[in-house]
Formats: structure tokens, sequence, C-alpha cells
């Protein structure tokens, strides 16, 4: 059973609105984006996001997406850069959905290797940081790594700095497992284009003009459950 425990690595909640295309170009997306009435522009630099995805044996996330359940948690271990090697400044991202909000609780990690080596007693030792909660690290430890994702983000922010938005794509996925992992079994998802709206619970009223800015379909569907579903 999942843990109730509050976090001082929190941040309030927010709306992050999701618009899925297989038809449009990522530049035609970004067209869009800088020609929206908020005036979005470009900040940081692009970078690949790599996730390890865990779930309950009995995949209750999955499934608790897949149903739209209202409350609902999603944990991950994501960082920024290569994919194989030695991981380094891994963060534990634990997603919690209470009706059309979100907030996420984040825990840095110690470094380690993802490789064929990969192992349960590799997430014990990244879990091992002196900073992060007993009852978190029983939660993880409790669940069983499902998938491994990687993709490319571009990063927006509106003129008022009030909306922020990213450009996912490239999206590529891996089967892991605790043990024997040969990280051969892969899908590449090259035609989707994930675009985020995020933007506090304050700027709702706000939100719904912007919101109407696209002609893309608004989706409720998680990378981990495209990808659950690609490689399962």
């Amino acid at each position: 059973m999942i843990s109730n425990w509050n976090s001082i690595h929190s941040i309030d909640f927010r709306f992050e609105r999701k618009y899925l295309t297989t038809e449009l170009s990522k530049e035609r997306v970004e067209f869009i984006l800088r020609n929206h009435f908020e005036n979005f522009s470009e900040i940081y630099h692009q970078r690949n996001v790599n996730n390890i995805y865990f779930d309950t044996f009995g995949m209750t996330h999955y499934y608790d997406n897949i149903d739209g359940n209202t409350f609902r948690r999603k944990y991950r271990i994501r960082w920024y850069g290569d994919l194989f090697g030695e991981i380094k400044k891994p963060v534990l991202e634990i997603k919690i959905k209470e009706g059309a909000v979100g907030r996420k609780e984040s825990y840095p990690l110690k470094s380690f290797f993802l490789d064929k080596t990969f192992s349960k007693e590799t997430i014990q030792e990244a879990l091992s940081h002196e900073d992060l909660p007993e009852n978190v690290k029983h939660d993880l430890l409790a669940m069983k790594p499902v998938l491994l994702n990687r993709y490319t983000r571009k990063y927006y922010l509106s003129f008022n700095k009030l909306f922020r938005a990213t450009l996912d794509y490239d999206l590529t996925y891996y089967k892991i497992a605790y043990f024997a992992n040969t990280f051969l079994h892969k899908t590449f998802d090259k035609k989707p284009i994930v675009l985020e709206l995020k933007y506090s619970s304050a700027e709702d009223m706000e939100a719904r003009k912007v919101l109407d800015f696209s002609p893309l379909a608004l989706t409720k569907s998680s990378k981990y459950v495209q990808g659950f579903e690609h490689v399962f």
C-alpha cells in the first residue's frame, strides 16, 4: 500500500493540459506557439529527457490512468542527457493528480549506472540518499520498474510569464525490469508531437482563452501509458 506523507519538496497544484498530434510537424506546432496572442518564446536549450517509470505489481498506476480515476500517483526517476552509462543527478519525481490539477514532489538520488547490470540493487543504492524519507524508499521498493523512455523537449514561456509550454518529440520506449535487461526491445515513436501547457490554478479563467489557440487534440493520455502500450 502506498503511504501517506507530506514533503517540503513539493510545488503548488497546477493545471497541465496536454495536446497530441500525429499530423502536424514539430515546425508547424512551433509556428502556432510563436504566433499565439500570448507570444510564446523559447527559453533554455532543448534537451533529452529520460525516465524510468515504476508501477505496482498489479499495475495500479496504469489502470488508474486508463480508468480516469480522480486521485492517482505516478513514480519515476528522471535525468537529462545521456540515456545509458553513469546517470548523474537523477531525481525521484512523484506526480500527484487530484481531479484536474496536479503537483510534483522531487527528491535527489545518488548517481547510478544504467546498463545490462541494472538490477534491484541498483535502485536500492540510488535510494540511499540521506535526504530521501524512509517511507518514500519503502513506497518505491514495493513497486517494480516497468518502462524506460526518452524524448527531446523544448521549452517556451508566454510574454506575461504566466503560461509555460513544453514540446516533446522523438519518443523512444524500452522494456525494463529488475534483472536481465538487454535494452534491445525498444520502440521508436517518431510521429507524435506532445505539447503541454502548464499554469497555476489561479490562472484558470485566463487560461480558457489560451487553450482555444490550438488545432491539436486535447488528450489525457500520458507518455507512461503510451509507452507501456507500445512495448507490451
